[in-house]
């Protein structure tokens, strides 16, 4: 009974059927579960995201005291406003060490230290399936320094 029980939790913990064997698949419940598109596809941080632009990034920006405003990049292959020009080694860095190919560290509102402990084969998994996402053209907003005033809306983030 207890070979059941055990092997009945290791289905449950390993994501829908088929997801391990296939890693793109993994890739997409993955980013499901860790609300990827909460932030990065517009209208997701207020609750409408916009289906047909889906994690292609946000107009609407994170303003973090002291630090500036950070917008949610596009997560897209598209080559020039997502992450086309980036290796699917170069994405599992960013999730795991928080830092982009330029070496510029991501806003910390992203939860990389979370991230960090990933296992291989499912940071592989993420980059995979954010690979094979169809491309979107768009541009979302530079991030902007504290003494820069925004253009676009933004969410103030609140540190007690």
């Amino acid at each position: 009974m207890r070979s059941i029980a055990v092997g009945a939790l290791a289905l449950l913990l390993s994501g829908p059927a088929g997801a391990a064997e296939d890693p793109v698949k993994r890739g997409e419940y993955l980013s499901r579960i860790m609300d990827c598109t909460g932030c990065h596809t517009p209208g997701g941080l207020t609750g409408k995201p916009e289906a047909d632009r889906y994690l292609s990034g946000s107009e609407l920006g994170l303003a973090i005291p002291d630090l500036g405003v950070f917008y949610p990049p596009n997560l897209t292959p598209d080559d020039e406003t997502g992450l086309g020009t980036w290796s699917e080694a170069d994405i599992v860095r960013a999730l795991r060490t928080g830092t982009r190919p330029n070496g510029r560290i991501l806003a910390p509102v992203m939860p990389w230290v979370s991230y960090a402990s990933l296992t291989d084969g499912d940071a592989a998994a993420i980059a995979a399936y954010l690979k094979s996402l169809p491309a979107v053209s768009h541009r979302v907003p530079p991030p902007l320094g504290p003494k820069e005033q925004p253009r676009t809306p933004y969410l103030g983030v609140v540190v007690p």
